[in-house]
């Protein structure tokens, strides 16, 4: 007999090797309608595995997180089985889950389109009808190869050699139709139910290879319910609208090249964004206590060999060899060494160098040093995307060297500061995590343990609820990491805050303690917006393109009518840009509801336009974005009007707070 925890607390006993359909069977007949999985031990595995030993089940219903994982990738499987239908003698290769859906990747003499995902669909819903049981074998190593390469399954052949002899080869059928696969999946194919979509059609290299053949990789999306995917499609089509690429190039923001992959060029409209960020974090940091430094983009290897990154993060890492010149009679020459250098992908180890110069005191810290550091990181070319994922970005990096008692105050201090800027950035819906110690870490457990304790209890006095990431801080510290919601309700991973006791201990970053005594100082990462690339493209397509007034890289377009007002419209632009107020002139020889279309198109807030009788009158027609209609009043008015708008809301604060 064995025992079986349930998570109520309640123990049974079984007999050896029952399966988890008869657990599930025997406590409830409704339950079991709804249960297609479950998790022993905390592993998600099929229904139909037999229980081998004590341990703790759990029951998988189709609607939970785990639920929708098998959902997808079951509807993989049912896909490939109507490819082979459709196709016969098309051969499949793999097909996982991945975020927001799954795909399968096919080799076929006649790439598919998306002509033909309407009779691949139809073939799906009909497999899914007969509601066929997933069953699973264990097949021999020879057994699997022979059958697969006498169906020409040659790709097939490929993974099981590539399977770890110490691994079973488990097979798994649908009916007739069957794929190698580790598992585990739900009961039946109708469990799959009909909320799917065949999303996309793309090329891809077998295994990733260019040096090996192109497959056709076919995409989809499923869902426990049509409402859901009627949700997600609704929001894919409101992104593409809000792909940032797209709108970086109708807005003449930026663009990128293949001559400088993951690397951007900044157009004027687009770096006027950038640098009113910039502009924006540097006057809240240093209204905060923090002292802006710069450091060096080369620096030795040794440096990163000290710090842990070197063994950690060289692949990820620009790596420059550098000369070591030598010494000839006739004058220097080069020895013929090289020192390693390295262009940096992240400021900590930089900062420790400041802190290091000269001796700390207890009564020095905290010490909070900032810096807009531009990094290099090695990502792979599919990686790339956009400004969400570059090569080269820039950082609102900042280090808090502290005590130990420091930590709650000055995690509290920023969780406030980070929770004002997102606010000011129109981001109301933050969700926090905490990120623990992963598989490969540096320092100790106990120190690990420490840090992560004294993290969350910072947390906690915040007042603001977290959730635990397990396993998922950074090698050398666990984190935070806040997380923002954006108008088509998407998750933006941006702030950060890691506590680090090992870096201080690798790169001797230490105090004289009030006792006299020396001690390493506690070290806090945070970044807020986290790479400025990277926050600008999140706030494009948050936005839309229609940035806030205080962002927008013009604000005000003065527009005319007729050519007898171009003296009137030449002098507001002029008091517009005096007032600090970022102004444009449209004296085109146009007619004005051309003129309203076309910057209407390029997001510009606010519209002057003006004819004859303004000018006469000193007078503007103001129109505003979005909006219908529009009003005329003094122009000075609509000026001083406009001055509040387009301020930035940590300067208009300020002027409050001053004025009261």
């Amino acid at each position: 007999m064995i025992k079986v925890t349930f998570p109520d607390g309640a123990v049974r006993d079984y007999a050896r090797g029952t399966t988890g359909t008869t657990v599930v069977e025997g406590i409830s007949v409704s339950l079991a309608k709804k249960t297609v999985a479950m998790k022993w031990n905390g592993v998600l595995a099929d229904l139909s595995d037999p229980l081998e030993g004590d341990g703790a089940i759990e029951f998988v219903m189709r609607d939970s997180v785990d639920g929708l994982g098998l959902i997808r990738h079951d509807a993989a499987h049912v896909l490939a089985e109507a490819v082979q239908e459709l196709w016969p003698g098309t051969q499949v290769t793999i097909g996982p889950v991945i975020e927001n859906g799954f795909y399968y990747d096919f080799k076929r003499d006649t790439p598919f389109s998306e002509d033909d995902f309407p009779v691949i669909e139809t073939k799906m819903k009909e497999i899914i009808d007969r509601g066929a049981a997933f069953t699973k074998e264990v097949w021999s190593r020879d057994e699997a190869k022979r059958v697969f390469a006498a169906k020409g399954e040659q790709f097939k052949v490929e993974l099981v050699d590539a399977i770890p002899a110490d691994q079973s080869i488990k097979i798994y059928k649908q009916g007739q139709w069957f794929d190698l696969c580790r598992g585990p999946h739900m009961r039946t194919t109708k469990d799959v139910g009909t909320a799917f979509k065949l999303t996309k059609v793309a090329g891809a290299y077998w295994r990733g290879d260019s040096n090996n053949p192109v497959l056709s990789r076919l995409y989809g999306t499923a869902f426990a319910t049509q409402k859901e995917l009627d949700e997600y499609l609704v929001m894919i089509e409101e992104a593409e609208k809000r792909d940032h690429r797209k709108l970086g190039r109708e807005l003449d923001l930026f663009h990128l090249q293949d001559e400088a992959q993951g690397s951007v060029f900044w157009h004027p409209k687009g770096f006027t964004i950038y640098n009113q960020m910039e502009e924006y974090i540097r006057r809240r940091v240093n209204a905060n206590g923090y002292t802006e430094v710069k450091t060096p983009q080369l620096m030795s290897s040794k440096f990163w060999e000290a710090s842990g990154h070197w063994g950690k993060y060289r692949e990820n890492m620009f790596v420059v060899p550098d000369e070591v010149p030598g010494t000839e009679e006739e004058g220097p020459v080069l020895s013929g060494k090289a020192e390693l250098m390295a262009l940096k992908p992240m400021n900590c180890p930089a900062h420790i160098q400041i802190f290091n110069q000269g001796t700390k005191s207890y009564r020095d810290l905290p010490m909070r040093l900032a810096e807009f550091g531009c990094c290099h990181r090695n990502e792979a070319h599919g990686a790339l995307h956009g400004l969400l994922r570059v090569r080269q970005m820039t950082q609102d990096d900042a280090h808090i060297f502290c005590t130990e008692e420091q930590i709650q105050s000055e995690t509290e201090r920023f969780v406030h500061l980070l929770y004002s800027v997102y606010g000011d950035m129109g981001f109301e819906n933050v969700v926090i995590k905490l990120a623990t110690r992963p598989e490969k870490f540096g320092g100790t457990i106990e120190r690990w343990d420490a840090a992560e304790k004294a993290l969350g209890d910072a947390l906690r006095a915040t007042g603001y609820d977290f959730v635990i990431a397990e396993g998922e801080g950074a090698f050398y510290a666990p984190k935070l990491e806040f997380h923002l919601k954006d108008a088509i309700g998407r998750s933006w991973q941006v702030g950060t805050l890691q506590l680090d006791y090992v870096l201080p201990e690798r790169l001797d970053a230490t105090y004289v303690a009030e006792d006299g005594s020396r001690k390493y100082a506690v070290m806090l990462h945070r970044a807020i917006l986290g790479s400025l690339e990277r926050f600008i493209g999140m706030m494009i397509e948050n936005y839309a393109g229609k940035m806030p007034m205080w962002l927008s890289p013009v604000q005000v377009v003065v527009a005319t009518i007729v050519s007898d007002a171009d003296d009137y419209a030449q002098k507001l632009v002029k008091q517009l840009t005096d007032a600090g107020i970022r102004a444009e002139l449209d004296v085109r020889n146009e007619k004005i509801n051309y003129k309203v279309r076309e910057h209407s198109t390029q997001k510009v807030p606010v519209m002057l336009v003006v004819g004859k009788r303004e000018a006469e009158e000193g007078t503007v027609s103001v129109r505003r974005l979005g909006t219908e209609g529009q009003k005329v009043v003094p122009a000075m008015d609509a000026i001083v009007e406009l001055m509040g708008e387009v301020t930035p809301p940590d300067i208009k604060r300020r002027a409050a707070s001053l004025a009261a």
